[in-house]
């Protein structure tokens, strides 16, 4: 246990932006800071970081809270393992005793793990340093390779015992349990009881961190030459590792990639330690696996910009291929290079240092579209039917991007290099998009009737209501107010909802003019929204229309951000769908809007007179939210009065006389035309 006094310096010394910046890259808005949430697959920044609370809060998934509850959750570690993380990062000493047999059977399977592999790790350094085979095979193989022995140090490198068993006896003799070793993958076999053998016998070893530094798996290589023996054996998936949601050396390299802001990408253990000994250290690895979504967020969550390095040879080059169109779909800016014929990152790094490496990387590293459209091209030569489907195949990838500025960026590069009509290449792009957003909403009606069909105790309809309203589908009471506003966030978002001009006269010649001047301009239409509904303590309670503007007062500060645009190519569909819906000048107006318009409904000329008028119908807009709230808590305090104990009467009463006069206040505004004073 620790003492409380402990604890009290723990709490004090944590601060919120530290903690988090250790695994989020943040940026300052106004008193705050916002980055990609790690709790959820965050495409735009939604977490927010309030130095003055010393708290943190997703405003999408929820997650946040202290620093220790962060790293909690983070890190998924108990209360007290979380407070010895921010002792250690603080340099706050906390009086550990040694785990007796009692208290690791105590721990839960996943600390367990991590508590045995932290054990083995020691062990491999141990043996790799001290033990004459450690030091006469695994440290002299690293030191022809080239590597110094503080790099060794700094990766935490190991060597294992060509001996059977001679680790699985040493955590036997430690108190570690035969259960873990297996889970872990440390020791294998085992089956009818049988002794357990070390899996990296006679094997180099490279631990596997987490963004934490915690011990998460381990990659052995073999020095000798063994037949139907593969030359590399990682540790097995378990409940502490998936291989497809981690990346080698993240760990020693995201404090480079945000002062970067860049990240290379290789392929295995020795290019990143080679690398950082030349000086490169904002580079990590796929561990020779295909990227996945997994690994790329984790990259995302520090920098938007990656360089794929790669051998120059075919297998090369089809492993550049087959990352790009995951990192464009996660909305990166991919560059790629490839190394000379013959080298790979490991003995390219070896020769150079990080000046020379530098400079060869800004000579060599080339945008996506060009290596692939260059590349396809030179296979394709003058075959018509082949040239077809190369512009397919980049089509298809352009499409993926999710910004509709850089998606029309690329299109137009692309034509100029095959030679072909913009407009072609706009069509057959926006063909691809509808037909993934077909598949994508396809997959999740599918996905939706398998879990509908699995749920026990509840009727079908039921369980497909509750799925739509986690996705801010069901209309609440509030929805069709939110929903207006949100309408005039899409379509004006930044647009000022008044300009007041005064008439000037200037002389030309010997003509006197008369002429318009701006002299003064109101909020735009987001920002009012924002302080209108803030002052009064009222979010939306539609988790879509919530999300949308959240986006939008991220913008507030840019006045050519284009709402309807931005969300119209959102990479959200559900957004996307919204947007579109709500830029049409066929979406039919509330009533009393329409009628105030004095138009037809969807006429084009009503979107004139409203953006005219918007000093009028956005206060309108929120003032019958505002209205909507306060009838509904009427309703709650009265039902509540039929159930109150005469102690709790008086209270209600008041609450209710004191929201009937709010009440009589905004339906007076409403019965007029709110126009702001200017």
């Amino acid at each position: 246990m620790i003492d409380h006094l402990t604890i009290a310096r723990i709490q004090d010394a944590a601060q919120i932006v530290d903690v988090v910046s250790d695994f989020v890259t943040l940026r300052r808005r106004g008193v705050n800071y916002v980055g990609l949430c790690p709790f959820h697959d965050d495409r735009t920044p939604s977490f927010y970081v309030s130095p003055s609370k010393n708290i943190c809060k997703c405003f999408a998934c929820g997650e946040g809270g202290s620093p220790i509850h962060f790293v909690m959750k983070h890190e998924q570690l108990s209360y007290y393992e979380a407070l010895k993380y921010l002792a250690r990062k603080y340099g706050i000493e906390v009086e550990e005793k040694e785990y007796t047999d009692e208290e690791k059977q105590a721990q839960s399977d996943r600390e367990s793990m991590f508590i045995l592999n932290e054990y083995a790790r020691d062990y491999f350094v141990k043996i790799l340093h001290s033990h004459p085979e450690g030091k006469a095979v695994g440290l002299s193989y690293f030191r022809e390779r080239g590597f110094r022995d503080d790099i060794v140090k700094k990766f935490q490198l190991g060597y294992s015992l060509e001996q059977r068993d001679a680790f699985t006896t040493e955590a036997n003799k430690a108190g570690f349990r035969r259960d873990y070793l297996l889970k872990t993958g440390l020791s294998a076999g085992g089956d009818d009881n049988r002794p357990l053998v070390d899996r990296f016998r006679g094997r180099v070893l490279f631990p596997v961190h987490t963004l934490s530094g915690k011990v998460v798996a381990f990659g052995g290589r073999i020095l000798k030459k063994v037949e139907n023996v593969g030359k590399y054996v990682n540790s097995p998936e378990s409940e502490i590792y998936s291989k497809s949601r981690e990346l080698y050396g993240i760990y020693f390299a995201k404090s480079a990639i945000v002062k970067q802001d860049k990240c290379f990408l290789v392929e295995g253990y020795t290019d990143v330690i080679s690398m950082h000994q030349a000086g490169i250290e904002n580079v990590v690895a796929s561990s020779g696996t295909a990227l996945t979504h997994g690994q790329i967020r984790m990259i995302h969550r520090f920098s938007e910009n990656i360089t794929l390095l790669y051998d120059g040879d075919p297998a090369g080059i089809k492993a550049a291929l087959r990352g790009i169109d995951l990192l464009l779909e996660d909305g990166m800016n991919v560059k790629v290079v490839l190394l000379p014929e013959g080298e790979d990152p490991d003995s390219f790094a070896r020769r150079q240092n990080a000046e020379q490496f530098n400079r060869f990387i800004a000579d060599h590293e080339v945008d996506f579209i060009r290596f692939k459209t260059q590349l396809l091209l030179e296979e394709t030569g003058d075959d018509p039917v082949k040239r077809a489907g190369l512009i397919s195949n980049v089509v298809e990838s352009i499409a993926l991007i999710p910004n509709s500025i850089t998606r029309s960026v690329y299109i137009q590069e692309c034509a100029q290099m095959l030679q072909m009509q913009e407009r072609v290449l706009i069509a057959e792009t926006n063909r691809i998009r509808r037909r993934n957003y077909d598949r994508k909403k396809e997959l999740k009606q599918r996905e939706e009737t398998v879990s509908e069909a699995g749920t026990k105790n509840e009727s079908a309809s039921s369980v497909n209501q509750e799925q739509k309203q986690r996705k801010g589908v069901v209309a609440g009471p509030y929805d069709r107010y939110e929903r207006e506003i949100i309408r005039y966030v899409i379509r004006y978002g930044n647009t000022p909802i008044y300009r007041k001009y005064e008439k000037q006269k200037r002389k030309e010649g010997k003509k006197v003019v008369e002429e318009d001047i701006l002299v003064e301009e109101g909020p735009g239409v987001t920002e009012f929204v924002l302080y209108d509904l803030e002052r009064d303590h009222i979010n939306f309670s539609n988790e879509l229309y919530r999300r949308i503007f959240e986006e939008a007062t991220t913008f507030v500060e840019h006045s050519e951000f284009d709402a309807g645009r931005h969300f119209i190519s959102h990479a959200d569909p559900e957004i996307s769908r919204l947007a579109s819906e709500l830029m049409s000048d066929r979406y039919q107006l509330s009533k009393i809007h329409s009628r105030i318009l004095g138009e037809e409904e969807g006429d084009q000329s009503s979107r004139l007179l409203e953006q005219n008028l918007l000093n009028s119908y956005v206060p309108r807009a929120t003032t019958e939210l505002k209205n909507a709230y306060v009838l509904q808590k009427i309703e709650e305090i009265k039902i509540a009065l039929k159930k109150a104990t005469p102690d709790d009467e008086n209270g209600l009463i008041t609450q209710l006389q004191q929201l009937q006069q709010i009440k009589r206040l905004l339906a007076k505004e409403l019965g007029e035309r709110i126009i702001l004073k200017y």
